[in-house]
């Protein structure tokens, strides 16, 4: 198994914690996940051996994320390395097509991903998206509209779409 290098550090919305492997950022913890459910997560998918500490590995996409904290980033170019189903894999995948600043609705992605009737389905793949922010899953709403369903919070999501102007409310 490859190493996975951690570190942590201060957003606008909080602390957040990083892990990446050599291919590339596989887990992001954004406030309301906290650092005991990053190493857990961490410890479900890699051996403890192979977690290191390692701010410098993570430089590329801290940086990234401060930019667009800061409205300076629409588009990420750090490599990702996704540990999920393929039916995960198959939705965040499409999570990426959606352009920054817009929305789409579940039942808009579940029909994406070709299965018309999954909302539900994608719903949850989306809540188990490792990399939220770069997966951008707080682009996906409700069909009336509405900021439903984000793992990280609603008023994170709000924030989040606020910032890359798809909601004036």
């Amino acid at each position: 198994m490859s190493k996975v290098y951690c570190t942590s550090f201060d957003s606008k919305i909080g602390t957040i914690y990083i892990a990446s492997t050599d291919k590339g950022v596989c887990k992001i913890c954004i406030p309301k996940e906290t650092k005991k459910d990053f190493f857990s997560w961490l410890r479900t998918n890699f051996n403890d051996e192979d977690v290191v500490d390692n701010k410098s590995r993570n430089k590329e996409v801290i940086d990234q994320l401060t930019r667009y904290f800061n409205g300076k980033l629409a588009k990420f170019s750090s490599p990702i390395d996704l540990i999920g189903t393929s039916f995960q894999l198959r939705v965040w995948k499409e999570l990426r097509n959606i352009p920054y600043g817009t929305t789409i609705s579940y039942k808009q992605l579940a029909r994406r991903v070709g299965v018309p009737r999954g909302f539900q389905a994608v719903g949850l793949a989306n809540s188990c998206n490792p990399v939220p922010i770069i997966v951008p899953c707080h682009r996906v709403i409700g069909s009336d509209g509405s900021l439903t369903g984000y793992a990280s919070g609603i008023k994170t999501k709000e924030f989040l779409l606020r910032a890359e102007g798809a909601i004036l409310i």
